[in-house]
């Protein structure tokens, strides 16, 4: 049987990934400037800050329509036998739910509410790739990462508040505050939402090391078969030194290095960072 993994272009996936894996993106839109682009294809992240940087305004991300779902899932029909599907979590867009939608009108698509966002998507992705390529039922596949979801282990340490506070989920004065005494808090995901966990202070570098040591806590909790290191651009010294810090810590069988795609960086602006992974 042909399955054929698909993913949201919020998974965060490099180019080499997808192309090793055999997998397609569908990108979200993305909103700014008064334009609209396609996440991925028509914009990059780096070009997102500076559109925004020169508009003053925050962009913004749409969801993938039903229709937009009909096209690429019937296209991908006529050449494989099943199709399995990740959004991002439910409760941070409706591309879960159009999909779904566009699944009820064909045959043989399976679609995944991760409750996640990038690459903790992402870890479920290449977990459905590999179960895909030694023969399991798309349905088992299915079923086995609906369990495992709720493993994973996802945050971020933000570097600045500013693209938080222009986006409404932090006031002036408190990103002013923050900004002024160094604190870069902790961005979690749980249960389907983003949460705000432990603040840190001092420079990025420094809270980085803190914050790995932290997040991977208990060692022998933590399943070493994978690791993504995801950022929103940030500088090559301490993306290494990150992963020097994890390496230290765990026996990681595989540690991956990406770039937040758009939809995490026009809330997160640059120089945010995050490790990803499963408990066991």
């Amino acid at each position: 049987m042909r399955i054929k993994i698909t993913a949201d272009s919020t998974c965060d996936l490099t180019p080499e990934l997808v192309e090793q894996y055999g997998i397609t993106i569908v990108p979200l839109t993305v909103n700014c400037a008064g334009e609209s682009y396609k996440d991925g294809v028509d914009i990059s992240p780096d070009e997102l800050y500076a559109r925004i940087e020169a508009s003053g305004k925050l962009g913004s991300t749409a969801a993938v329509n039903v229709q937009e779902y009909l096209d690429i899932f019937g296209g991908i029909l006529k050449e494989y036998d099943a199709i399995i599907h990740f959004t991002i979590s439910s409760d941070m867009s409706s591309c879960y739910q159009n999909a779904c939608l566009a699944a009820a009108e064909l045959d043989n698509v399976y679609v995944i509410d991760s409750r996640n966002l990038s690459t903790g998507i992402a870890l479920l992705v290449l977990d459905a790739c590999e179960m895909a390529a030694e023969g399991t039922d798309p349905a088992e596949i299915a079923s086995v990462l609906n369990s495992r979801k709720e493993k994973l282990d996802v945050s971020f340490l933000v570097s600045t508040l500013d693209y938080l506070r222009k986006g409404g989920r932090c006031t002036a004065l408190a990103a002013l505050g923050a900004n002024l005494l160094k604190l870069h808090p902790c961005i979690f995901v749980k249960d389907g939402e983003m949460g705000v966990g432990k603040k840190y202070r001092g420079t990025m570098a420094h809270c980085l090391t803190s914050y790995v040591k932290d997040q991977l806590g208990d060692v022998s909790t933590v399943d070493t078969r994978r690791i993504f290191i995801t950022d929103s651009g940030i500088d090559d010294g301490i993306r290494a030194a990150v992963e020097d810090a994890v390496r230290s810590l765990a026996p990681f069988q595989e540690v991956l290095h990406t770039r937040a795609g758009c939809t995490v960086s026009c809330h997160c602006g640059p120089g945010t960072l995050g490790i990803l992974f499963y408990r066991k």
